[in-house]
């Protein structure tokens, strides 16, 4: 009999809540806070922050923290709204940092 298997996550490095799909990385060579991240379309039991303007390494964005919505661990940022026309594909995308999440189903 075949083993099924379930579609590759990311988890929450903390509580290992999952919070995306291997699936929906749309980049990896993103930079985060605390080294590199992931650029992703979706995300999945989090919490959205407040809004606020950053000036980040590709421009002036209107960002907001997500973290896990089980531990509250800061996991990365929305993007909310990009400036420059060369960013708008941010707009909505989440950034994951990649030491704030581990692969689960691999």
């Amino acid at each position: 009999m075949a083993e099924f298997v379930g579609p590759r996550l990311y988890s929450c490095c903390k509580c290992g809540n999952h919070v995306s799909l291997h699936d929906d990385i749309i980049s990896k060579a993103f930079q985060g806070r605390h080294g590199r991240a992931f650029l992703f379309s979706h995300a999945m039991n989090i919490v959205v922050g407040p809004k606020e303007d950053r000036h980040l390494m590709t421009g002036l964005h209107t960002v907001a923290d997500i973290s896990c919505a089980d531990c509250r661990e800061l996991l990365g940022w929305k993007y909310e709204r990009a400036y420059e026309a060369s960013q708008k594909y941010k707009e909505g995308k989440y950034i994951f940092e990649k030491l704030k999440i581990v692969k689960e189903n691999w």
